[in-house]
């Protein structure tokens, strides 16, 4: 049995022949949210698949295996219910009422703009069909959405690299409390006179230098008018 213990989301990095030559292997929602499991790939190998706890693979991705291989993940069609609001009594808004009740019941869901997709239940098909929604039965991929801070959503990969924007986000200068530069460094403010401070206090510190550091009879009002 081969061993994969490396997932490649969505294949990100490979060559597209690379991902037309690679097995696939078809797996269905129960399967594809455990981290460790068995399957048999398009080639007939056995493939002993070890991730991370938490890791969900998601139809896409890509399994490497120990020799290097390359496994194509399918998301298996499988018995769903479809949701979606009538068109006729009802309105979009309706989709984000049934999420919401649903999400309290902790049921995986799968979002879309125009429909909702669940794993067969019947109690909870009859209290959607009570908040008005129509509700059938289908046999198709299921990806339910991911929690938040939690294994991997259906869209994993969206919130790479955000951390480091907003660490670079910050680029006005915080150290106002700081020794203040002096001579050539200082920039002139936008009329051209004095060195430009954007703190209240600087401005101050400068007018009663301006009043009690010169002889009166010099010009102040250089570069001051409005």
């Amino acid at each position: 049995m081969l061993t994969a213990n490396k997932l490649m989301p969505q294949g990100k990095g490979l060559a597209p022949v690379l991902l037309r030559r690679a097995a696939t292997i078809e797996l269905d929602w129960d399967v594809r949210q455990k981290s460790r499991f068995d399957a048999t790939d398009s080639q007939g190998r056995q493939i002993g698949v070890f991730l991370p706890r938490g890791t969900a693979v998601r139809g896409g991705d890509v399994l490497v295996a120990e020799d290097g291989s390359l496994v194509r993940v399918i998301a298996a069609p499988q018995p769903v219910l479809v949701i979606t609001y009538c068109t006729a009594h009802g309105a979009p808004f309706d989709l984000t009422r049934a999420a919401y009740h649903l999400g309290n019941r902790h049921v995986p869901i799968e979002l879309k703009p125009d429909h909702l997709k669940i794993e067969p239940d019947h109690v909870l098909a009859a209290m959607l069909r009570s908040m008005h929604l129509i509700v059938h039965e289908a046999n198709e991929a299921f990806e339910p959405e991911g929690g938040a801070y939690g294994a991997q959503g259906a869209g994993h990969g969206h919130d790479h690299g955000h951390a480091h924007d907003h660490d670079h986000s910050h680029g006005h200068d915080h150290s106002h409390g700081g020794a203040t530069p002096v001579g050539p460094v200082l920039h002139p403010d936008a009329y051209g006179g004095t060195p430009a401070h954007d703190d209240p206090a600087h401005e101050h510190e400068h007018e009663h230098e301006h009043d009690h550091g010169h002889r009166h009879d010099h010009d102040h009002s250089h570069g001051h008018s409005h």
